[in-house]
């Protein structure tokens, strides 16, 4: 133990959970640190401590990383969703997309429907004869004239019109 431990005394996360020593040559221990159990816990559990051993192994070093990453990412799928894992997530993203794309292609018709054709607007008049002598009073209104018949500004203006503009 003395001359051969280049890291830490800890163990890593899959020795930990195998409750195994942990050797300097370990294959997991760059990829399951100590203080990430459940990383490992994970795809120990959906692949199993020597598959990702294996996988490990026959993976170049410098790609190991990302076959670590792509094994945690799979089992977190996998164990969310155990009939279709990833899948499952990829069609969800690619069904939004297609909504997404839908409603794109929707708002750009529109748009190009606006830019070449624009709606006309016209301003109608419509005027509001004055209310029934039984409608309640209103108070604490900006404006009562609008809707109070009854009220000092009413009878001071008389009939309110409004200008309304309608689009066709």
């Amino acid at each position: 133990m003395k001359g051969h431990e280049s890291r830490s005394t800890s163990s890593c996360a899959a020795c930990k959970l195998l409750k195994r020593r942990c050797f300097p040559n370990c294959i997991f221990a760059p990829y399951f640190r100590s203080d990430e159990p459940c990383k490992f816990a994970k795809v120990h559990k959906v692949f199993g401590a020597s598959n990702v051993s294996k996988i490990l192994s026959e993976v170049p070093v410098e790609r190991r990383e990302d076959a670590v990453n792509s094994l945690a990412y799979e089992a977190e799928a996998r164990l969310r969703d155990p009939v279709y894992g990833c899948s499952g997530a990829i069609a969800l993203l690619q069904r939004k997309m297609v909504e997404l794309q839908h409603d794109l292609a929707i708002a750009r018709a529109r748009l190009a429907r606006y830019t070449t054709n624009p709606p006309l607007l016209y301003d109608h008049r419509i005027n509001l004869s004055p209310l029934p002598d039984d409608f309640p009073i209103c108070y604490g209104m900006k404006d009562e004239s609008l809707l109070c018949p009854n009220s000092l500004a009413s009878q001071q203006h008389g009939p309110v019109s409004v200008n309304v503009l309608r689009q066709s």
